[in-house]
């Protein structure tokens, strides 16, 4: 991919889509991650950092304090108006109204905290008579690896047709701070959770054996080209499959 192209296709779709829509700007959410940070970098070349809103939504007790100085960090560096909201108590009054919630699994209790964020990003985009910006990239979304109506609740994907690899790609030619480039991904769900030992693969392995899915690759021949397992292109092509729920509108049955 030339990643020229590619950053000022992205620029150009954030300025049309938020122009056609009739917002005044953009809303954020900054977790200290590079999807994010990239996220927030080209939001901030296509509308002025005056026009973009950056919220970090940490959990107080899980959240680690490396994040939330990166967020805070890479705000400075953009000049964007930033907020910091802790999700912490709204988890815990949610989970206090629902009797059973003592036994939820932490995938169920994870979900829960991406929607929550996603509301606080909802609030301030109504109140401030924006568009919720996403910060999905191509990878995830084609693994279904995020939370629907959570991150994935959105109203523009602008790095979603980069791959993972890409994003470290273009954030490296754009100049983001190296700490926010270099650290383990993870959607910081749960304590110790990372990306790559959630998804059993590296992300440059993935994206390597989604490429060649989509270039119709026999799995023999992927498996050969990649070097990875029979048990992790099932996982892979599993993920793909089981969450294609997730990248359409949900369906309604045909009446007429």
């Amino acid at each position: 991919m030339n990643l020229e192209i590619a950053q000022n296709r992205i620029i150009e779709f954030i300025r049309n889509e938020t122009g056609k829509a009739g917002v005044g700007g953009a809303v954020v959410g900054i977790s200290g991650g590079i999807d994010s940070a990239l996220t927030a970098t080209l939001t901030v070349k296509a509308l002025g950092k005056e026009r973009v809103l950056g919220l970090h939504m940490p959990e107080s007790s899980l959240t680690p304090a490396a994040d939330s100085e990166d967020a805070k960090n890479l705000a400075d560096w953009l000049g964007i108006k930033y907020r910091t909201i802790d999700i912490a108590g709204v988890v815990s009054a949610f989970m206090a109204a629902v009797p059973e919630s003592e036994s939820a699994d932490r995938l169920t209790r994870g979900n829960l905290k991406a929607r929550a964020r996603m509301s606080f990003l909802y609030f301030h985009a109504n109140m401030l008579n924006r568009m919720v910006i996403g910060t999905g990239n191509k990878t995830e979304i084609l693994l279904g690896y995020y939370t629907k109506y959570g991150d994935g609740g959105v109203d523009l994907e602008p790095i979603g047709g980069l791959y993972k690899t890409e994003v470290w790609e273009l954030s490296r030619r754009l100049g983001i701070p190296d700490p926010l480039i270099t650290k383990k991904p993870s959607a910081g769900l749960w304590a110790g959770q990372t990306d790559e030992a959630e998804l059993g693969i590296s992300y440059l392995k993935v994206d390597e054996v989604l490429r060649l899915i989509e270039k119709g690759t026999e799995p023999e021949n992927i498996m050969n080209a990649t070097g990875i397992s029979v048990e992790q292109l099932n996982s892979v092509t599993r993920r793909i499959e089981i969450n294609e729920h997730k990248r359409k509108a949900p369906p309604a049955p045909e009446l007429h």
